[in-house]
């Protein structure tokens, strides 16, 4: 049996995403087993993460400066703005380097079962944000379940009476797919976005 510190150690390790209690004993070990190498500059990073790292009070993205990198950089379009429901939505947007607009983080999504509503993610900020700017649209990047399409709906509606384009991001087959190996709530979306060639 391990002593309590190394239970801790995975108990902590456990409520990261995508490791279980047995994943997270494994990763103990593994840290246990590079302490030098591994468990050593982890540790510091954390500490240092938790210190400096902090949410732009502009649009909710993490960064060690105020307003973050994204806000700062003057070669964005600042009529166009992207609506996500977590940071790492924004991040993966920015990885496709698709996008060149500005973004606003909701930090979760509007959930009656999770007692989430439109206050606590802060809906009356990204409104005024609206209203305050010269955004000419709003691009409705929520997930597409249940409760990322009824946030996407809400804030579509707080936005139906400002002079602002508010538009969704298409639903389907993605590059490379195979219909074979999708579900059926894709290949229904992807039918219903078809657009000529």
């Amino acid at each position: 049996m391990a002593g309590a510190e190394i239970e801790a150690l995975i108990q902590l390790l456990a409520r990261l995403p995508g490791l279980g209690p047995r994943s997270a004993r494994r990763a103990a070990l593994h840290l246990l087993d590079k302490r030098e190498t591994l468990m050593s500059p982890l540790a510091q990073a954390l500490s240092t993460a938790a210190t400096s790292i902090k949410a732009c009070t502009v649009c909710g993205n993490f960064d060690t400066v105020e307003p973050c990198a994204i806000c700062q950089d003057r070669a964005r379009d600042d009529s166009i703005l992207c609506i996500v429901s977590d940071v790492a939505s924004l991040w993966a947007l920015e990885r496709a380097q698709g996008y060149r607009g500005r973004y606003h983080v909701l930090g979760g999504l509007l959930s009656a079962l999770d007692g989430i509503g439109p206050a606590d993610l802060g809906v009356d900020d990204l409104v005024s944000r609206v209203q305050a700017g010269a955004i000419r649209e709003v691009i409705l990047a929520t997930p597409a379940t249940v409760d990322g399409q009824t946030t996407a709906h809400y804030i579509a509606d707080r936005l139906s009476g400002l002079d602002v384009s508010v538009s969704g991001l298409a639903h389907g087959v993605p590059v490379g797919g195979e219909l074979d190996y999708l579900d059926d709530g894709t290949i229904n979306a992807a039918l219903k976005a078809r657009r000529g060639l």
